[in-house]
């Protein structure tokens, strides 16, 4: 995640300014810090991240000029829909983004997260399908 992070950075990077309270780098920074927590929360918790480009851009509007924020929100917009994708897809494929198998979402009775695979198109193994409201049982077959 940290190529989608960064080439955001680097898209918004000229559309920052400093103001009264901070200096441009301090802005940048910030800018910086707030895309890559967007992208790891993006990569790691996907599934309760509603609006991912909504919560970046309300991170970042501050630093940017009014002029120029509808131009941050198309680019914010266009890489999280990306990023998002590709976790997707790497969902679909069965492993997280750094390449270990995906793990279900539930907990087991004793209170420890369950070690077990999902089942294809779920979040949830055999065990806890029950769980899932979206999924459809002719998906797994």
């Amino acid at each position: 995640m940290y190529q989608f992070s960064r080439a955001v950075y680097r898209e918004l990077s000229p559309l920052v300014t400093g103001d009264q309270y901070e200096d441009e780098s301090e802005a940048r920074r910030e800018v910086l810090d707030a895309c890559e927590r967007a992208f790891t929360r993006l990569a790691n918790d996907r599934h309760y991240f509603a609006r991912p480009a909504r919560s970046l851009f309300n991170d970042v509007r501050i630093h940017i000029p009014m002029t120029r924020q509808m131009r941050a929100y198309r680019v914010i917009d266009r890489f999280m829909s990306v990023a998002s994708e590709y976790v997707e897809q790497r969902e679909q494929e069965g492993v997280t983004i750094d390449g270990t198998p995906l793990c279900c979402h539930a907990s087991t009775r004793k209170g420890t997260p369950c070690q077990r695979v999902p089942l294809p198109g779920s979040k949830y193994c055999p065990s806890h399908k029950h769980l899932d409201e979206d999924f459809v049982e002719g998906a797994a077959a």
